[in-house]
């Protein structure tokens, strides 16, 4: 089970980078100056990839429970 407590460790820091990776993409978007239409459309990729990556970071959280709640 230590494994899995590793692994979900993993994921959860990969999802963390990506919301970091958001969190400066959006900031780089906004800082830009593109008309409306233009950045409705970059953020709305930014959320897409703010999804996946809060995904990822949920089920590398549910895999370290587990590893704990089985080991």
């Amino acid at each position: 089970m230590q494994a899995l407590i590793w692994i979900g460790a993993g994921f959860t820091l990969l999802g963390l980078a990506g919301l970091v990776y958001c969190i400066l993409r959006a900031l780089k978007v906004r800082k830009s100056g593109l008309e409306d239409s233009a950045m409705r459309a970059e953020l709305q990729r930014v959320v897409v990839i703010n999804m996946a990556a809060l995904g990822v970071s949920a089920l590398g959280l549910a895999a370290v429970v587990a590893g704990i709640l089985l080991g």
